[in-house]
């Protein structure tokens, strides 16, 4: 189980919380769930409605759309962001690959957060704008 120091200190290393001051994330830390998965654990489903989103401690990631890996992420990555913003449903399918400990941040508390700290905001941007770049990069290569 990580300590609120250690979540903090995690938090400092994530794109999505880099530019906010530690005594920020001390309150961000504080809202957020420690789950401790096994390989093969799935905790998002397509189709269902997010209410959190997942900052990735230790391990990996497999994303799948109708059971073809479209993507693995890693430590200090962040999935199910998509739909806690959109308030869609969940786009893909998330499994543990390996044992992979995660950090649940609720939509009630992240909402609260992005109103307090329009930083964070910024930062989901950076992640999606990435991600989308990634995507155009991937698709003209295969053009």
């Amino acid at each position: 189980m990580l300590s609120t120091v250690e979540k903090v200190l995690f938090l400092k290393t994530v794109d999505l919380f880099s530019a906010i001051p530690g005594s920020d994330l001390t309150h961000i830390a504080g809202v957020t769930e420690e789950e401790d998965l096994l390989d093969g654990d799935q905790f998002i489903h397509q189709g269902e409605t997010g209410d959190s989103l997942f900052l990735i401690v230790d391990g990996e990631v497999e994303i799948k759309v109708s059971h073809t890996t479209v993507a693995t992420l890693g430590e200090r990555q962040v999935v199910g962001e998509m739909s806690i913003l959109d308030s869609e449903t969940r786009s893909a399918d998330c499994f543990a690959k390996g044992p992979t400990t995660l950090l649940k941040l609720r939509k009630g508390e992240f909402d609260d957060i992005m109103a307090e700290k329009p930083e964070i905001a910024r930062g989901i941007l950076k992640v999606l704008t990435g991600r989308l770049r990634q995507k155009n990069v991937a698709a003209a290569k295969q053009d």
